[in-house]
């Protein structure tokens, strides 16, 4: 994500989308992840090739990231589903052993002043459920009793949907925890590429990457006129997080990813942001980015997969990239997707 350290030319606004990174040649992309360059190549290039490499990395790395987050949240909500419908299972479970034990209670009673109705006795004998399916011995059983038994028919049978419910619910968890662990180990790669690439490059070149790393604001003077009073108490959050790591997958309070930070910071505010940057850009009403205020949530890329909350004065506050900490920067820094007052 180069473009998280450029700030806009002087020429243009604040607001204004940054250029396009020029696309490498996999020659030179080679040529800086084993710290040469080509004869032709000076010291400066070859460090620009590296640093619009890594950035690369770690813009793939944070979509996997998303990925990774939309994935677990879909997990952890199958689970409580999960938990519920096995819950359901087993209270009607012990409904229907309630009812049959009501009715073994009834038919030892006939047995012991003069013998089990015969209709009682099919049910209690093998195959209950064809009960009701022999309709002729209806008229065997009293009203009350008739009652019953079509009472637990219907209990067994909306048993046998939860248990349904909940093996497709499983099989669903089993999806959706390989499509979690598929993110993880994407995102793990991405990373562990980038690391390889910055620790192969000379010390001189490494110590100029980490200083344009580190080309954000972390101070910027309060701004005030929020959209709302939840909207200031989130920016407060936010820039109290100033700082503070990017975690891959994290929501606070010691480190967050660029979702995680937005989600937190309005969580002190009471309001509850789905997880992903995808979906957080429609987690409100969208503004044009003329009349962005502090407070409203910027989205990034034509994907979403980076998300910033605006402070004013042509600023964010957001969590880049590994790496790198909290901090503000230019709201233009990459080409803006949305803007969405919460």
């Amino acid at each position: 994500m180069a473009s998280h350290r450029r700030s806009p030319s002087s020429s243009s606004s604040v607001f204004s989308r940054s250029a396009k990174v020029t696309v490498l040649s996999a020659a030179a992309v080679t040529a800086a992840a084993f710290g040469t360059a080509p004869a032709t190549a000076d010291p400066g290039t070859t460090e620009r090739t590296a640093r619009a490499e890594v950035d690369r990395l770690y813009e793939q790395a944070e979509k996997a990231t998303e990925g990774f987050n939309r994935a677990d949240e879909r997990a952890r909500a199958i689970r409580e589903r999960v938990s519920q419908v096995q819950d359901g299972v087993a209270r009607g479970q012990e409904r229907i052993n309630r009812m049959r034990g009501a009715l073994g209670a009834v038919a030892g009673a006939q047995y012991r002043s003069g013998g089990m109705d015969p209709a009682l006795a099919l049910l209690l004998s093998g195959d209950p459920d064809s009960y009701l399916d022999k309709a002729a011995t209806l008229d065997r059983i009293s009203e009350r009793q008739a009652a019953a038994l079509t009472e637990l028919r219907r209990a067994q049978r909306d048993l046998a949907q939860q248990r349904a419910e909940a093996g497709r619910l499983l099989t669903e968890l089993e999806r959706s925890r390989a499509a979690v662990a598929l993110h993880k180990r994407t995102v793990e790669r991405k990373l562990a590429e980038a690391r390889a690439l910055l620790n192969s490059l000379p010390a001189e070149e490494r110590e100029a990457f980490d200083r344009a790393s580190r080309s954000g604001r972390d101070d910027l003077p309060p701004t005030g006129g929020a959209a709302s009073g939840r909207a200031a108490t989130a920016l407060a959050a936010a820039r109290s997080a100033v700082g503070k790591p990017y975690v891959w997958g994290a929501n606070g309070p010691s480190g967050f990813d660029c979702s995680g930070l937005m989600q937190w910071s309005y969580a002190q505010a009471g309001v509850g942001l789905p997880r992903t940057s995808q979906a957080q850009r429609d987690a409100g009403r969208h503004v044009p980015l003329s009349e962005a205020r502090p407070g409203d949530l910027v989205t990034y890329r034509d994907d979403a997969s980076h998300v910033g909350m605006y402070v004013g004065n042509g600023q964010v506050v957001h969590a880049p990239y590994p790496g790198a900490r909290v901090r503000y920067d230019p709201v233009g820094m990459m080409p803006v997707s949305a803007v969405t007052r919460v």
